[in-house]
């Protein structure tokens, strides 16, 4: 049974994302015919347009910009992504090499706490700053923001260091 959309909505606005990689799981192959069709757009390029969709859906959640979800939330993503602009699909391939390296980072960032996997990416991927990143996370102040992406940036290093 599907969770009702006030439920939804709740657990995105504190931090729980399993909506949506769910959604992108069960959407992704749908959308990349619809990226292709519409947007002449190769499958890893659709991949990679949907997930950027679902990050600005998220955003707008968890800043209180959407308030409900909408009616028919896949063609409101189709919309998101015709409105997205199209930078992340001319993107120049990476070399073999810094590929690989981001790959297994990217890895061992799964392996993260789910708190220190959100601090990271509202610190780096966000530009949030301190301040704000202690209020997304309902830390005391920005000086334990500050420990906390910290304290997980030194686990990722840790953890990069032993798989070396």
């Amino acid at each position: 049974m599907p969770q009702p959309l006030a439920d939804t909505l709740t657990h995105l606005r504190v931090g729980n994302q399993t909506f949506l990689i769910n959604f992108y799981q069960d959407h992704r192959d749908d959308f990349a015919e619809w990226a292709r069709q519409h947007q002449q757009l190769a499958r890893p390029a659709a991949h990679e347009l949907l997930r950027s969709v679902l990050v600005e859906f998220y955003n707008q959640v968890a800043d209180g910009r959407l308030t409900k979800l909408p009616p028919d939330l896949r063609a409101h993503v189709y919309s998101m992504a015709e409105e997205l602009p199209q930078t992340v699909t001319t993107t120049a391939a990476l070399p073999a090499a810094e590929a690989s390296r981001r790959r297994r980072l990217l890895g061992l960032f799964g392996q993260l706490s789910s708190d220190c996997q959100q601090v990271l990416m509202f610190f780096y991927f966000r530009g949030y700053n301190f301040k704000k990143l202690a209020g997304k996370m309902g830390f005391a102040n920005a000086t334990v923001g500050r420990i906390q992406k910290s304290s997980c940036l030194r686990r990722l290093y840790e953890m990069h260091l032993r798989a070396g």
